[in-house]
């Protein structure tokens, strides 16, 4: 294999609808030396549509679990079955579009290297397919801890758009070095925590504007559902971040705001679940047992309330047809 040969990435559970397109937009692209799907215990047609997509080129690796264990778990099977030096994650509800790794794999300035994402409502997917995208100029960059974890610090009332959606193609090599891996206790946030490390570790992380990937956006998409007890796990990810020797003083207090961002959103959630489960009462004793719970629940709640009644009056820009939109701004392209 030359250095410049990509094994793509497809941790699967019930995608039988989604993934033939998947594994085409992969096989199309030609530094692609290996695709390796792992089905998560699918209770759908998943594995068996997975190797109907094969190309016959004998770059399809077709994996399955018996107990469903979670992306990350999937992941590091795959890489463990892999030996590509580079490595590409794709969801199985989402795309690649044509030529994307022709313009990432190029130079060695990089260990993990990134470039814009269209979100595509399921409406405009056809658009996406059909070229109907902004070209935007590369305009490369260089992305650190402080600014990918500030990045990921969601504002309520916007659309979802943290840097964690970003898939960056990562050198083997790298996760070797470090012993990096995906975290297996984590089922939300596995991304950012593996990144973050990365970066924490040293590593140089290139970013580029121009688009090459496509996440569809689907009200019953995986990664949209989330339990409780995953956000707190995540919190929890910070603090072993934060555990890390060499830390400068910025990258711990931008850790220690995701942490508490996290932290937040887990307090609600739990405060919500208590009311479910138990009544008002236990809930409320939940709140006032120390004031950052009772903070998190109060600011949480109005927050909810408030995006409630805006989705219930949405804009005239909001209520219009489904558009494309993108993880990062970026100016047109110049013509060639």
């Amino acid at each position: 294999m030359s250095g410049t040969d990509v094994c793509v990435i497809i941790a699967a559970r019930n995608a039988a609808e989604t993934i033939t397109t998947a594994i085409a937009s992969a096989l199309l692209e030609p530094e692609v030396a290996e695709v390796v799907v792992v089905d998560d215990a699918s209770t759908d047609a998943t594995e068996a549509v997975a190797r109907a997509a094969d190309d016959g080129s004998g770059r399809l690796l077709v994996l399955r679990l018996d107990v469903n264990r979670g992306p990350s778990f999937a992941r590091n099977m795959a890489i463990r079955h892999s030996r590509a030096p580079l490595i590409s994650i794709l969801d199985a509800d989402d795309f690649f579009l044509p030529g994307r790794f022709a313009k990432l794999v190029d130079g060695d300035d990089w260990d993990l290297v990134a470039d814009n994402i269209v979100f595509a409502e399921h409406a405009s997917v056809r658009d996406v397919l059909s070229g109907s995208i902004e070209q935007f100029a590369a305009d490369p960059t260089e992305l650190d801890l402080v600014g990918f974890v500030a990045g990921n610090i969601s504002r309520r009332g916007a659309r979802r758009g943290e840097l964690g959606f970003l898939k960056p193609v990562m050198r083997r090599a790298m996760l070797t070095e470090h012993g990096l891996h995906y975290d297996e206790q984590l089922r939300l946030g596995e991304d950012y925590a593996l990144y973050a490390r990365a970066l924490a570790f040293g590593a140089c992380f290139k970013l580029i504007r121009s688009c090459g990937y496509c996440a569809v956006v689907r009200s019953n998409s995986l990664s949209g559902q989330h339990r409780t007890e995953d956000l707190r796990r995540l919190a929890d990810a910070d603090l072993d971040l934060l555990a890390l020797a060499g830390l400068t003083a910025g990258q711990r207090r931008v850790l220690r705001r995701h942490e508490r961002h996290v932290r937040d959103k887990y307090r609600l959630r739990h405060f919500l679940d208590l009311k479910a489960s138990g009544g008002l009462s236990g809930a409320m004793g939940f709140a006032f047992a120390s004031p950052t719970n009772l903070s998190a629940v109060t600011k949480g709640a109005a927050f909810d309330k408030l995006e409630l009644l805006r989705r219930r009056n949405p804009s005239a820009m909001e209520s219009g047809a489904a558009r494309p939109r993108y993880l990062m701004a970026g100016s047109a392209a110049k013509a060639g």
